[in-house]
């Protein structure tokens, strides 16, 4: 299954890039305005997160839910668990009740197909890898980043060989099928909230295609029914 699944991914990455020639890492205002939206509502998102938290041990695994991402997830005993709240168009009523103020921000941002938290364990590294599919962009808020000595974000995003450090409250665009990878150099928990959002501006093809990709992982996640709710 995983052989096939990155052959597929492979492919998809292929056909995407020999037309889209955006950098990694995106300006927001143009590529996703509703940012402002999360950014100006990110405490009370903090706060709808850390709720979640409290009950960790319940949040599946990323590799529980994607068994195609054990490699990334299950690599080296340390967790990395996602509560989704949406997933391509699909939502999860249970997660979503728990956290009416993203909810209420994610129905009225209709670019954002996908809507989780990702919590992060103490030591964690997640190895460098490729998203699947350039239809999306990857938005990343940061909720609860922890601090090394010297005051700085001690979780680290490494996006196409260049390292980023947010700190709490700040807001990254990028594309995750360039190379990444994340390290989490502390001994506490890095929360932040990921959302996939529907790339605008593509040629005529390239948006239909997305389409259909996007229409085929929603029926996937009907049929598939994964692990999703705590």
């Amino acid at each position: 299954m995983n052989r096939l699944y990155e052959r597929c991914t492979g492919l998809m990455r292929r056909i995407y890039d020999r037309r889209l020639h955006d950098a990694p890492v995106l300006d927001a205002s143009r590529h996703f305005p509703d940012a402002g939206r999360f950014l100006a509502n990110w405490q009370a998102i903090r706060a709808e997160a850390l709720e979640v938290a409290a009950g960790l041990g319940r949040v599946p695994r990323f590799h529980e839910i994607m068994r195609e991402q054990a490699e990334i997830s299950d690599n080296d005993g340390r967790d990395w668990r996602m509560y989704i709240m949406q997933a391509y168009g699909v939502p999860f009523a249970r997660n979503l009740s728990r956290c009416p103020t993203l909810a209420s921000i994610v129905e009225a941002s209709p670019d954002v197909l996908s809507a989780s938290f990702s919590f992060l364990a103490p030591g964690k590294h997640v190895p460098p890898h490729r998203g699947p599919f350039r239809g999306i962009l990857r938005g990343y808020l940061v909720l609860s980043m922890p601090l090394d000595a010297n005051g700085l974000p001690a979780a680290t995003l490494t996006v196409d060989g260049h390292e980023h450090r947010l700190h709490d409250g700040e807001f990254m665009l990028w594309d995750d099928t360039f190379e990444h990878e994340v390290r989490n150099a502390s001994d506490e928990v890095r929360v932040v909230l990921l959302l996939d959002i529907r790339r605008r501006n593509m040629p005529r093809d390239m948006r239909l295609l997305s389409n259909a990709v996007i229409a085929l992982v929603r029926l996937g996640i009907y049929l598939r029914g994964p692990k999703i709710a705590v």
